[in-house]
């Protein structure tokens, strides 16, 4: 495996110049990236599926001379290890991200959250809610009641599931199109698809499909109904949303239902972006995330 990573990373050096660290956490390793100096602000970014801490290089390039910026890769994506059988589930994620955040004694954090980011995130932060000052929400969910798309539920059908997300790479592959609205520049491509180039790579791309809480037959349902109870807690916390307008999973709805949760949130929206907000609205966006993380408006 170490291997693996130092080809990716020699691979993507001018886009992703970072040298992750390691975590055990139940017996695989999670890769992380921490830079930036360790007595400031901390940024701590996490991601969702298909994509890994790469999503979050340019917000870390921003902030690293001044804050430390932390980003896992969650077990089975990026530059983690990816065991073929492991715990695969959002209780399970939110626990090594907990820990992580108390093995490195992160404080004064804003977090910063995409995608599966959202309740893996939130879920450490209402474990460890005195070290979080700010909040960031980027295309996400942590509640109950809407529904995913058909071309997402469609992946959850067993065997053609495993055949189309493993094998044809049909998830990280389609998101590499699907989940912006102006093409990806080819370096920006290859990074996000370069740690699921085969069947074992991808094998937690296809557990995260899998384990989407849909209903209460679904084994992270009960841990999705609990953070979602948990939300009006974040009333005292500074949040902004920032949302990809145009994102075909996590639609201008899903923004709607987050403002009704958390009125006391500021909001700036991004009429061209789709999911990967940050590739659409690059800098703008990003400066709207420095912006509001160094305590102005977004």
């Amino acid at each position: 495996m170490e291997a693996e990573r130092t080809r990716l990373l020699a691979g993507l050096a001018d886009e992703y110049p970072f040298e992750p660290r390691g975590l055990d956490v139940g017996g695989a390793t999670l890769s992380y990236v921490d830079v930036g100096p360790r007595d400031g602000r901390t940024l701590l970014c996490v991601h969702g599926n298909p994509s890994w801490s790469f999503l979050w290089r340019a917000p870390i390039r921003a902030l690293s001379g001044t804050w430390r910026c932390v980003a896992p890769d969650h077990v089975g994506m990026g530059l983690s290890d990816k065991p073929e059988h492991y715990e695969y589930r959002l209780a399970r994620h939110v626990a090594n991200l907990t820990k992580l955040v108390r093995e490195l004694d992160l404080r004064r954090i804003t977090l910063a959250v995409h995608d599966w980011g959202g309740p893996i995130g939130l879920g450490a932060l209402f474990e460890e809610r005195e070290r979080f000052e700010r909040l960031v929400i980027t295309n996400t969910a942590c509640f109950t009641g809407l529904a995913a798309p058909w071309r997402i539920r469609i992946c959850r059908t067993p065997l053609f599931g495993a055949l189309a997300v493993r094998g044809f790479n049909a998830f990280a592959g389609a998101a590499a199109s699907m989940a912006v609205e102006k093409p990806l520049t080819a370096a920006a491509k290859r990074g996000f698809l370069a740690p699921y180039h085969d069947w074992q790579s991808r094998v937690a791309v296809l557990r995260f499909v899998e384990d989407i809480p849909l209903g209460a037959r679904d084994a992270s349902w009960t841990t999705l109904v609990e953070l979602e109870r948990r939300l009006p807690s974040l009333a005292s916390l500074p949040t902004a949303i920032l949302w990809g307008e145009r994102d075909f999973c996590f639609t201008p709805r899903f923004r709607e239902e987050w403002q009704q949760r958390l009125p006391h949130a500021e909001v700036r929206r991004f009429e061209h972006a789709g999911h990967y907000l940050l590739e659409d609205a690059g800098t703008t966006a990003v400066d709207a995330l420095v912006r509001f993380a160094e305590g102005g408006a977004p």
